[in-house]
């Protein structure tokens, strides 16, 4: 099966000339290429592998620097890999049109571009016969959210958003025992930061393009409403923020950029008795360089207990000359090779969110023997039903529409100084 990764950036390549050099940035190698040259060298699932950016004059410099995190780093590890568009192209927002076409149906499309470009991408692949794997947020909008789901149940591909949080075995067994020991919810709080410098990287689209609350407040919006499935829904959201920062020449993002957002969202508990419960999720990307790259962390207070999770102290400290102090996370990515120079985080949350969506796309495939191209509807339905299996595990768009709407929710709440309620919730 072919993948398509569409962007080139930090997630897809680690490839970001904008970041300074000194960061403590945890994805220099890049994570969703490390993945599937993996599965490649290991002739699992992953045949042809493209990927696509917006524009042809950075594509010896990312070639040159995926040989160099891990071609170079790896034994084994073949980079090579078609990119769109052509080398010395000019800036082309629409390369991944002729990429996508280069593909087969059935194929896969990995989607790690800024937030407001991900329905257009994603529609266009799937109208194509790919399934699609998106960066959270999956899209800004509810309305965009279900034209999504309806276009993936008519061409039976299989969509969904890459919340790795889901695979974390920590924030897995969290979820089981809020579900299973701790009682109804009565008060939700999530944090979560990015460093200053990161801006840097980001200050063409933030603030503009979209905000904080959608690039970090939705993982822990995804885990609280997974959580929360079939037991709770939400009812209304009011959300403040604060500015200034960001926008300051030291960092450069348009004015009136957020610095941080939090949502005060109203929940009620869909079991005999109702009750009412408050979740709060706040996210900021004006954080002070630290001892990890991004804070993340959680409390859940329910009827019969609590849990408090924080993912970036798991005990695990070092420190060396480059870097100083700091607090590692190898439950994420292991990116040191083991003593034949392999590569062996396959067992990590961040490689295993990706590696089981292209292995979930792979088993879809499996489930009829028609032609991806022309299927008829009982090869539709077929498809349907093997994706159904998944929404338990994978956050499929089928089953995170409510992320979506707590999400499109804060951002009308902030524009408009007002509560915003969710009735059909």
């Amino acid at each position: 099966m072919g993948v398509l990764m569409v962007g080139t950036g930090e997630y897809t390549t680690g490839y970001m000339p904008n970041v300074r050099a000194d960061s403590k940035s945890d994805k220099k190698m890049g994570v969703v290429g490390l993945v599937l040259f993996d599965m490649r060298r290991r002739g699992h699932v992953v045949g042809r592998l493209a990927m696509v950016g917006t524009s042809g004059t950075k594509n010896a410099a990312i070639r040159a620097h995926m040989k160099e995190q891990l071609a170079d780093r790896y034994c084994g590890m073949d980079t090579t890999v078609d990119i769109y568009p052509p080398d010395g192209s000019p800036r082309n927002p629409e390369a991944y049109k002729d990429a996508i076409k280069s593909m087969n149906p059935g194929d896969t499309a990995i989607i790690f571009t800024p937030d407001d470009t991900h329905f257009t991408i994603a529609m266009a692949a799937i109208e194509h016969g790919m399934h699609v794997l998106l960066a959270k947020p999956a899209v800004k909008t509810r309305d965009e959210h279900r034209r999504l789901v309806e276009a993936a149940a008519r061409a039976g591909v299989l969509v969904a958003i890459e919340f790795h949080k889901r695979f974390d075995p920590i924030y897995a067994d969290a979820r089981h025992r809020i579900r299973e020991a701790l009682g109804p919810m009565a008060w939700f709080n999530s944090y979560m930061s990015q460093p200053q410098y990161q801006l840097h990287a980001f200050r063409d689209w933030a603030g503009t393009q979209s905000d904080i609350s959608y690039y970090l407040n939705s993982h822990h919006i995804d885990f609280h409403c997974w959580a929360m499935q079939g037991r709770a829904r939400p009812l209304s959201v009011v959300a403040m923020a604060g500015a200034g920062i960001a926008e300051t020449p030291e960092i450069g993002c348009a004015p009136g950029t957020e610095d941080t957002i939090s949502l005060l969202v109203q929940w009620e508990t869909l079991t005999a008795p109702r009750h009412r419960a408050i979740a709060n999720y706040t996210a900021s990307w004006v954080a002070a360089a630290g001892e990890v790259h991004s804070q993340q962390r959680f409390h859940y207070m329910g009827a019969g207990g609590e849990v408090h999770v924080d993912q970036a102290h798991r005990g695990f400290t070092m420190t060396d000359a480059a870097l100083g102090f700091r607090h590692v996370n190898p439950l994420y990515l292991r990116t040191t090779p083991n003593e034949h120079g392999e590569y062996v985080g396959q067992h990590t949350y961040g490689h295993m969110s990706i590696e089981k969506f292209v292995e979930a796309a792979h088993s879809v495939n499996a489930s009829h023997d028609g032609p991806h191209g022309s299927m008829r509807a009982e090869h539709v339905a077929a498809r349907c039903a093997a994706i159904q299996r998944y929404d338990g595990t994978l956050a499929t768009v089928a089953a995170t529409e409510v992320v979506t709407a707590i999400l499109e929710a804060g951002r009308r709440s902030l524009d408009n100084g007002s509560c915003v309620v969710m009735l059909d919730q």
